[in-house]
């Protein structure tokens, strides 16, 4: 009895407290929506995550926008189609499908098997970057090339490994992606990518660290016949690293003609420019005996007299030379011989 009365008083006071507060009780989350606001969704398990992951996981692969790669890769687009059409002989339209940024582990993940890899070298860059032919472009260019009927499409074949004649061919074709790609880069800045090794297993081309963000870049080739496939172009991010000022800059056309205007600039600055000058009397080489009894009032005598030539020196290079002299209360140099410049070999 005593505890039903107990009771009574607390579901009381319980039931007035939101009246005493006069506010409306707060709405509590039920899991279902935890869930979706922290992008959770055990229903559905192939959707892209959502909510907080989503902003988390986008911060980082985030990139800056880089404008010269598109015009690059439009360079490489044109030329890559003329090379093509000259290597196998046929109609060939190659067209940029997408530029996207990523992780590189997520990357190598999503390959589709079977495919072939090949990592290269960007040599003035000091990096790797990786191409990828999927097995659609390989058997499509063997076909092509080795005389195989046009009227029946390339068959995917799953659970082989590919052929030496295969290898070879994908290697001369990437062969001629990379130079072409060095060419689309060439008025930018000198690059020169080289053929490293072919890898068929995505772990063993592994060229940066898994969560670095890298560049794909996603060139679909257009065949007769309904012939073709995708080569992707993968560049990390520290292989973009030492041109990354240059591909920031606006740009419009394709004129790289020298800039008058900042070379005004920069000529009139430099003419503005404080330096410092020493005017050096006499030069004489003493032991360090001698010096070690210097003493205050110690004198050292100068082979050379007032009329002799002083040599005038800017950071320590001899540039002319004159004779000593006063104005007014200030010591003066008089300039007896033209600056020296260096002459052009």
């Amino acid at each position: 009895m005593a505890e039903t009365e107990t009771a009574k008083p607390d579901e009381a006071a319980a039931a007035a407290a939101p009246a005493a507060a006069g506010d409306e009780p707060q709405r509590v989350l039920n899991q279902d929506e935890i869930d979706t606001l922290l992008g959770f969704d055990t229903k559905k398990e192939e959707a892209q995550a959502g909510g907080i992951f989503a902003i988390l996981d986008r911060s980082m692969t985030a990139y800056e926008k880089l404008p010269m790669l598109e015009v690059v890769f439009d360079r490489l687009v044109r030329q890559l189609s003329t090379s093509l059409r000259n290597f196998t002989s046929e109609n060939v339209d190659v067209s940029l499908d997408s530029m996207v940024s990523l992780r590189f582990d997520d990357y190598l993940n999503a390959i589709p098997l079977p495919a072939l890899l090949v990592v290269f070298r960007a040599v003035e860059w000091e990096n790797f970057g990786l191409v990828t032919v999927d097995s659609s472009q390989i058997y499509s260019m063997v076909d092509i090339l080795l005389g195989g009927r046009k009227s029946n499409r390339p068959v995917r074949i799953e659970g082989r490994p590919y052929t030496t004649i295969e290898q070879d061919i994908v290697k001369r074709m990437v062969d001629i992606v990379l130079a072409d790609m060095a060419s689309a880069f060439e008025p930018l800045s000198p690059a020169t990518f080289h053929f490293e090794r072919l890898e068929s297993n995505p772990r063993f081309a592994t060229i940066t660290r898994p969560g670095n963000p890298a560049l794909l870049v996603k060139l679909r080739i257009d065949m007769v016949e309904d012939r073709g496939g995708i080569i992707e172009i993968l560049l990390p991010h520290t292989t973009l690293e030492p041109i990354r000022d240059l591909l920031l800059q606006m740009f419009m056309g394709e004129n790289f003609g020298q800039d008058t205007v900042w070379e005004k600039h920069l000529g009139k600055e430099l003419r503005n420019t404080a330096i410092e000058l020493e005017a050096v009397l006499k030069e004489k080489t003493v032991t360090l005996k001698d010096i070690m009894g210097f003493q205050v009032g110690s004198t050292v005598l100068l082979d050379c007299s007032p009329d002799d030539l002083l040599t005038i020196r800017c950071g320590g290079i001899p540039i002319t030379s004159g004779t000593m002299g006063r104005v007014g209360e200030n010591i003066a140099i008089s300039i007896k011989e033209p600056i020296k410049r260096k002459k052009d070999s």
